[in-house]
C-alpha cells in the first residue's frame, strides 16, 4: 500500500498542511501547502486528493482523519504549544515553523 506523511508549517497564526508520498526512504511533494483559518484546507486538501484517483478511497479518507486532527490541535492548543511538544504528539508527521 502506498504511504504518505504530512509536512506541516506550525505557525502562530496558521498552520499549513500539505502531503507527501513516501518512496523508500525519502519523500516526494503530492500537495502544495493548504493553509487554515487563511482557507478551508481541509475542503482544500480533499478536492486534490480526489483528483488523485490511484489513492484508495481508504487512504484519502485516513489522511483527511489526519488532517483535521492537526487542525483541531491547533485551533484548541497548538497556539501555545512548541514545535517540540507538537512533534511529540505527531511523531510520523514532519514539522517546522515559528515556534
Amino acid at each position: 500500500m502506498t504511504e504518505f506523511t504530512f509536512k506541516v508549517l506550525w505557525l502562530d497564526n496558521n498552520v499549513a498542511i500539505a502531503v507527501d508520498h513516501i518512496i523508500g526512504d525519502n519523500t516526494s511533494p503530492l500537495t502544495s501547502y493548504f493553509f487554515w483559518p487563511r482557507n478551508d484546507a481541509w475542503e482544500q486538501l480533499r478536492s486534490e486528493l480526489d483528483s488523485k484517483p490511484w489513492i484508495a478511497e481508504v487512504q484519502k479518507i485516513d489522511l483527511l482523519n489526519k488532517a483535521t486532527e492537526i487542525i483541531n490541535f491547533w485551533q484548541e492548543k497548538g497556539k501555545n504549544k512548541s514545535i517540540a511538544e507538537v512533534e511529540e504528539k505527531f511523531p510520523d508527521f514532519i514539522f517546522t515553523g515559528s515556534s
